[in-house]
C-alpha cells in the first residue's frame, strides 16, 4: 500500500455529538472495554482489563502531565488575549523551564492576535503569598504561532507555580464547554507526573489503583515513558491524501531501564495509549539511525515523518533497542530524549507494540490511522461495534482492547 497515498474520506463515520463523552463516568475504571481479539469483537467493563492480558507481559504507560497552557490577559483597551504555550523555546527543556524564577519564552498560539500587534501584557498576581506582576512580549513568529517572552519581577516563585494560578487546563475544544474545577482531577492520569502535555494522553484516564494493583497481581511488568503531547493531536486532516497533512513533532523521553525491560521482554510491549505507540515504535527508528551513525547527537535522532516508508531497514527490534542502550551507556546517560514526527496509518509495519489500549477516536483522525494500520484494515468492524453498542467516544469516553 502507498500510504502517502491514503484518502482521508475512506476514515469517516457517523459520530453524533450525543455519543462523544462531555464528562468521564464517577468511577473511572468503570468504563466499558471494547475487546478485539483476532478479528472477534466482544464487551466487557475496563477493570476486567487485566483478565485479557498475557502473564508476564510489558504494558507501557505515558507518564506526562498535562499543564494549565492557556493564559488570558486583558488589554488596556478591554480586548481579551489567550496565549496558549505550545512548547518551551528558551529555555527548550521543560524540566530546565518548570524552574525558572525570572522569564523564559514560550512557542505559543495567541488567539485575537489581530489586537496585540506589540507592547506588554501584563496581569497582577499573588502566588503562594508572593505578590508579582506577570508580564507576556510577542518576541517573533515561529511557524502559524508566536514566540511569547514572558516575565516576572519576583525570583521567589517559579513559571510552574504561576501558570498553576493563571493557567487554565485546556480541554478538547470538541467537549464544546468551558474547564470545570472537576476537569483538574479527571483529565488527568492517576500516575502523570512530568510536566507538559496540552493534551492529556486519554487512554491512561480509565486505569485506577485498583486497576494498577490487580495488573501488577496478574504478573504484568508496568514501564512508563513520557511523550508531551501537544495541540496539534487535535489538528483536523484537511487534505484529500495524508501525504498532504503536516504531522505535529513531540518531545519524547524514555529512560534506560525501559529500553533494558524492553529487551528483557523480547522487545514486545502492550501500549496503554497512541503517544505510548508513536514512542514505542520511534525507538525502533532511532535504533536503526544508531546503526548507521553510532555517534548522532540526540537532535539527530528525531524520527521525521516519512521515515519509516522510505527505509527498509533490516535489523530486528531487539538489535534496534541494543543499540540505543549501548549510545546511553556510551555517553553515561540515564535517559533518551529527542523528538519525533512518526506518523502511523496502513501501510506501517509495527515493531514492537503487540498491544494496544485506547480510547474511540475522531472520524478522519492521524489517531484514527494509526488504530487502522494495527488492525490490519479492520477498524470500521470495531467502530460499528462500538456504535451499535452504546460506547461513549473520544477523550473522556470508553475504552479498547486491541490484539491483532
Amino acid at each position: 500500500m502507498d500510504t502517502k497515498h491514503i484518502r482521508i474520506e475512506d476514515y469517516a463515520y457517523p459520530l453524533p455529538d450525543g455519543r462523544i463523552a462531555k464528562y468521564p463516568l464517577v468511577e473511572r475504571d468503570s468504563s466499558n472495554l471494547l475487546v478485539y481479539r483476532h478479528g472477534e469483537v466482544s464487551k466487557d467493563v475496563f477493570h476486567n482489563l487485566p483478565n485479557y492480558l498475557p502473564q508476564g507481559a510489558l504494558m507501557v504507560f505515558n507518564n506526562t502531565k498535562v499543564i494549565q497552557a492557556r493564559i488570558h490577559f486583558r488589554k488596556e483597551t478591554g480586548a481579551l488575549i489567550e496565549v496558549f504555550l505550545l512548547e518551551p523555546a528558551a529555555p527548550a527543556d521543560y524540566e530546565q523551564m518548570f524552574t525558572t524564577t525570572s522569564q523564559c519564552t514560550w512557542n505559543c498560539l495567541v488567539g485575537n492576535s489581530k489586537k496585540w500587534k506589540e507592547g506588554y501584557l501584563r496581569r497582577e498576581l499573588e502566588v503562594k503569598g508572593e505578590r508579582l506582576t506577570f508580564s507576556a512580549h510577542r518576541v517573533g513568529a515561529v511557524g502559524t504561532g508566536s514566540k511569547v517572552e514572558f516575565s516576572w519581577d519576583n525570583p521567589a516563585v517559579t513559571f510552574a507555580e504561576i501558570i498553576d494560578v493563571v493557567g487554565e487546563l485546556p480541554i478538547p475544544p470538541y467537549l464544546n464547554r468551558a474547564t470545570e474545577a472537576s476537569d483538574l482531577t479527571t483529565y488527568q492520569t492517576v500516575y502523570s507526573k512530568i510536566k507538559g502535555s496540552v493534551a492529556a494522553p486519554t487512554a491512561g484516564l480509565h486505569f485506577t489503583k485498583r486497576v494498577l494493583d490487580a495488573l501488577d497481581a496478574h504478573g504484568i511488568d508496568r514501564e512508563e515513558l513520557t511523550l508531551h503531547v501537544g495541540a496539534g493531536t487535535f489538528k483536523p486532516v484537511k487534505s484529500d491524501e495524508i501525504a498532504g497533512h503536516e504531522m505535529h513533532s513531540e518531545y519524547i523521553c524514555v529512560k534506560r531501564q525501559t529500553i533494558e525491560k524492553l529487551i528483557h521482554h523480547s522487545g514486545a510491549a502492550i501500549a496503554v495509549g497512541t503517544t505510548s505507540v508513536r514512542t514505542l515504535e520511534s525507538l525502533y527508528y532511532i535504533g536503526v539511525k544508531l546503526q548507521e551513525n553510532p555517534d548522532a547527537s540526540m537532535d539527530e535522532l528525531h524520527v521525521n515523518q516519512w521515515e519509516p516508508y522510505e527505509k527498509q531497514p533490516s535489523i530486528e527490534p531487539m538489535q534496534a533497542l541494543r543499540n540505543i542502550l549501548d549510545y546511553l551507556d556510551a555517553h553515561q546517560w540515564p535517559s533518551l530524549h529527542t523528538s519525533t514526527q512518526i506518523i502511523i496509518a496502513p501501510g506501517y509495519d509495527y515493531k514492537i507494540v503487540k498491544m494496544l489500549v485506547t480510547n474511540f477516536h475522531q472520524p478522519q483522525s492521524t489517531l484514527l490511522l494509526l488504530v487502522s494500520a494495527f488492525v490490519h484494515g479492520d477498524w470500521r468492524k470495531i467502530y460499528d461495534y462500538a456504535l451499535a453498542h452504546g460506547f461513549r467516544f473520544l477523550s473522556y469516553g470508553d475504552s479498547s482492547l486491541l490484539i491483532p
